[in-house]
């Protein structure tokens, strides 16, 4: 039996999402809850892994068991084992060609910039800081080039792993709502620390140290030295992966991101 969570977390907690020997990381303690309630050894499959500092919405998850439990026992039951800056907020059985990561269609990312002269002192852990004023007409103008398939080396760090960087990125959207500046982005597919390396970028053109035409030559150089400097994790969240409409898995991002 194959078992799909949707699990929100506070990365600042945690050492990224992927279980390592001497760290505490989320995957361990997911699975660390989960083989509690099921009284044996859980291993979970997730849709995306996240960095040291990085939060997620809706991380979803997948897990085989022949155990049966209810599938209360997969959301409150969990949770009272978790970390509190974890929560499993959904649970159901889905089938076995079900896979958290290779069935996903697209994945989704919010950056969000406090952008005021004062730093925060509530959620300063959930937003990147940014006391110069941005101009954010220039730093979406200026996104839209990324749109459709390309070449993303230029976004992706020394210790990326993947097997090449093509990517499509299916919309980024730069918007302001008051003190804060969201970049909402979605592609297929995501190398190391790429929405952190384009958060950088917008940044440096929202200041205007740049102007919009240099993200294109950023993109077409194909190299990683001449884009901004990585954005912090604080401001980083996964928002969820989506997949394919006879899975049955719910967008939770409508409702937990609508601005």
């Amino acid at each position: 039996m194959r078992i799909a969570l949707a699990v929100e977390y506070d990365g600042s907690a945690f050492h990224g999402w992927q279980r390592q020997p001497h760290c505490h990381s989320v995957q361990a303690e997911l699975e660390r809850a989960l083989s509690k309630i099921a009284c044996e050894p859980i291993i979970v499959h997730c849709s995306g892994r996240t960095d040291t500092g990085v939060h997620a919405a809706a991380q979803i998850v997948h897990f085989d068991t022949q155990v049966l439990r209810p599938d209360r026992a997969w959301t409150i039951g969990v949770n009272s084992h978790l970390n509190r800056k974890v929560s499993v907020h959904w649970a159901a059985v889905v089938s076995d060609d079900f896979h958290a990561r290779f069935r996903a269609l697209h994945r989704r990312y919010r950056y969000t910039i406090l952008n005021r002269p004062t730093r925060p002192g509530l959620f300063g852990d959930k937003l990147s800081w940014v006391n110069q004023p941005l101009n954010v007409r220039a730093m979406h103008s200026a996104a839209q080039q990324l749109l459709g398939e390309h070449d993303f080396s230029a976004f992706r760090s020394a210790a990326c792993q993947a097997k090449h960087a093509v990517r499509t990125m299916i919309y980024l959207n730069v918007s302001r709502h008051g003190d804060l500046v969201f970049i909402d982005v979605a592609a297929n597919g995501f190398l190391h620390n790429m929405v952190r390396i384009l958060a950088g970028c917008l940044i440096r053109i929202g200041k205007g140290e740049q102007d919009e035409h240099w993200l294109g030559d950023v993109l077409r150089s194909g190299d990683r030295r001449v884009a901004a400097m990585t954005a912090a994790p604080d401001g980083l969240c996964f928002v969820q992966a989506v997949y394919p409409e006879h899975f049955g898995i719910p967008e939770f991002a409508p409702v937990t991101f609508a601005n």
